[in-house]
């Protein structure tokens, strides 16, 4: 497990180079989506149309974050359930070229399959952190969906955004080594 420091949009070489457990520092653009926002992305897929904002390289963060208080950029920003995802992140890796995913909670085989497959990594970021990790976000702007308020998708603008890598391209998952680290025997 190391310590890293990584600018998006995130290529095929930075993500084969983490490895589940490593704690990462993102600095660059992440986007901020959730379900309806995600569905309406699949819905575009299905059409064939371009997607709002180009997710080649980016990542996603799974947030719905509290709005502003006058001088900060965004609200408490803590993570949400990434397996609300699991639907749709398949898809969003394979044909939209997502790399890399942060949110809370486990995610399932397929989405894992996908990450292997084609070099993406999902990231934890801290429960219950949300006032912590908005320090680390210099700016927040809406770039698709406005009317769906904090499910908006936004342009998050971070600065050693701290996350942990959880399930890495090669299929290690740091959620399964712990609990079989940890287990009664």
């Amino acid at each position: 497990m190391a310590t890293k420091y990584i600018r998006t949009p995130l290529t095929d070489a930075e993500v084969s180079d983490l490895r589940a457990g490593d704690q990462v520092f993102i600095s660059g653009v992440i986007y901020a989506a959730r379900d309806t926002a995600h569905k309406r992305l699949i819905a575009l897929l299905d059409e064939g149309a371009a997607l709002p904002v180009d997710l080649k390289g980016q990542v996603i963060y799974y947030v719905g974050p509290a709005p502003a208080k006058p001088g900060q950029a965004i609200g408490s920003a803590g993570p949400t359930t990434s397996g609300r995802m699991d639907p749709y992140t398949p898809r969003l890796i394979v044909e939209a070229g997502l790399k890399g995913m942060i949110g809370k909670g486990s995610r399932s085989p397929e989405v894992k399959k996908a990450m292997v497959e084609h070099k993406a990594v999902y990231l934890a970021a801290v429960g219950g952190a949300g006032a912590l990790i908005a320090r680390s976000i210099k700016k927040a702007e809406v770039v698709a969906y406005p009317e769906l308020g904090p499910e908006a998708i936004m342009a998050l603008e971070v600065e050693n955004f701290p996350a942990t890598v959880v399930n890495d391209c090669y299929g290690a998952d740091l959620y399964e080594e712990a609990i079989a680290r940890y287990a009664c025997k």
